[in-house]
């Protein structure tokens, strides 16, 4: 069978340009003093993760460093007595690290036109963990970070990434093989901060199917797993301590709170129902296999797992729910009740036990829409189809258990982002609120609209969790909307149109 999903995009080209008059009587723009209020940010540090230190389309690269959100702050900050900002460049904009010239992470994806797809770049990137640089640096972003991963010594030591067990991104830039994020925040001093951290605390989980394991109740975070849900108490104390670092010496600071990780492109671009069938193979498939099963998951009480195929291009995914009760033995039986061979009985009791067709309150992957009509190798024709009669694994699917477990993990974390900035005096991005509103409704950005699309979306970037050049410069307006709230400030807006939505293939 032909691959039944395939990415389909129009490309949108919009032309802009830009006019200027010379006409004497038009009249100037007022002048507008820009303030800090009663902040001060002559020295902006920022902690987070991948969102902070510009992480994009699938990588980190020296244009997605230059447009992270806390640069772009830096610029707006420089009009009202802001300072320097550095962070820890990468040397190319591939992004690929290398551990020992091998390479330990991919290059970032461009949008291949001619495909219709996101695609990696080839070639290898020249960012060499090892070849560590000389700090202090003022984004403390750290790419795959946890909140408790911010107070772990030793996260950045090279040899423990050569082990597996510390972070190669902090590697580069940590000031000691034994030092911590927060300490090498905390050590400049920092007058002014922005912290934006949970969101991989529940994030892995999420984008992996729901593979992980809820860990709340496990006070040990050494213990998780990277696909795990950090109990929301080690999450508040972490959280409390970090705020408590940061604001230490009275520095003045803004927090956000974690989006609704459910509703990111990597999870809504691909259906529940892409599956294009013949009458023909439609036809067979009821007759030899969803007939059958369903007639027997009927007789049990469960005939709503499986629905009847039709000609057209919307048919069900056919996926894995471990929720179901397992049914395969009684399956086994029945089926050779019927005279079917043994060995077939078997093989469709064990793909059929807990199996049904999706539903649009199931949330595909992203990497999904590349395997699904390619045959899965080991298994028998017509049971081979993976997403027609081969179920997809739990590892493709978040079903709607597994997104309440993510919903109440954001909930708590975010009450106690909320608790500890009201403690701290703090100013708060509700960044849930406004990338719910971005994926429902969309929003308006200048001239611009944002919504959850994938690639033309204008906020998420190709691999459909992290922010656009274009969504970082939206983000860091809403932190100025919330520091002027809180700090009484009066700060530049960064502009929409200065802004790409995506990265061209080639960049210098």
């Amino acid at each position: 069978m032909k691959t039944i999903y395939r990415w389909l995009f129009s490309i949108l080209i919009i032309g802009l340009v830009s006019c200027s008059s010379d006409d004497d009587a038009t009249p100037s723009e007022p002048v507008i003093e820009y303030s800090s209020g009663s902040a001060d940010f002559s020295n902006y540090v920022a902690v987070g993760n991948s969102l902070t230190a510009g992480y994009s389309d699938g990588a980190l690269f020296a244009a997605s460093q230059a447009n992270s959100f806390p640069n772009l702050l830096a610029q707006q900050f420089s009009m009202a007595g802001g300072g320097e900002f550095t962070q820890p460049i990468m040397n190319d904009n591939l992004g690929g690290l290398l551990l020992g010239g091998i390479p330990i992470t991919e290059n970032r994806l461009y949008f291949n036109v001619a495909a219709s797809t996101p695609m990696r770049l080839p070639g290898s990137g020249t960012t060499e963990v090892t070849q560590t640089l000389s700090g202090p640096f003022n984004n403390m972003g750290v790419p795959g970070a946890k909140s408790f991963h911010l107070l772990a010594e030793g996260y950045g030591n090279v040899a423990g990434v050569q082990a597996g067990l510390a972070n190669p991104y902090y590697a580069r830039f940590a000031s000691g093989a034994n030092a911590s994020v927060i300490q090498d925040a905390v050590s400049q001093n920092p007058s002014f901060f922005t912290l934006w951290i949970g969101n991989n605390d529940v994030l892995g989980y999420a984008i992996s199917g729901g593979t992980g394991v809820d860990q709340t109740g496990n006070p040990d975070p050494s213990s998780y797993g990277s696909s795990d849900i950090s109990d929301p108490n080690v999450f508040a104390q972490v959280y409390s301590s970090l705020v408590g670092a940061l604001a230490a010496n009275g520095a003045k600071g803004i927090v956000s709170n974690i989006p609704n990780v459910t509703t990111i492109p990597y999870l809504t671009t691909v259906p529940y129902n892409p599956v294009p069938l013949d009458e023909a193979t439609a036809g067979q498939l009821n007759a030899q296999l969803i007939g059958p099963v369903k007639q027997i998951l009927t007789a049990l009480g469960e005939g709503d797992r499986l629905v009847n195929l039709v000609p057209g291009d919307s048919n069900p995914l056919m996926i894995q729910d471990e929720d179901l009760t397992d049914l395969s033995a009684q399956l086994n039986a029945a089926l050779q009740g019927a005279g079917v061979p043994a060995d077939q009985a078997g093989l469709m009791a064990a793909l059929y036990g807990q199996a049904r067709h999706a539903t649009e309150s199931d949330l595909i992957t992203l990497p999904t829409s590349s395997i699904i009509g390619a045959e899965q190798g080991g298994i028998p024709a017509p049971f081979n189809t993976i997403g027609v009669t081969y179920p997809l694994r739990d590892n493709a699917v978040l079903i709607p258990s597994e997104q309440a477990i993510v919903t109440t993990a954001v909930t708590a974390y975010n009450e106690t982002i909320s608790a500890v900035a009201g403690q701290n005096d703090l100013a708060v991005v509700d960044a849930n609120t406004i990338l719910n509103e971005v994926a429902q409704n969309g929003v308006a950005f200048d001239e611009f609209g944002l919504n959850g699309d994938l690639v033309f979306g204008g906020i998420f970037s190709l691999d459909g969790i992290h922010l656009t050049a274009r969504g970082n410069a939206f983000v860091a307006n809403k932190f100025i909307d919330a520091i002027e709230a809180k700090y009484n400030a009066v700060l530049p807006r960064l502009k929409a149109v200065d802004y790409n939505i995506i990265y061209p293939e080639t960049l210098p």
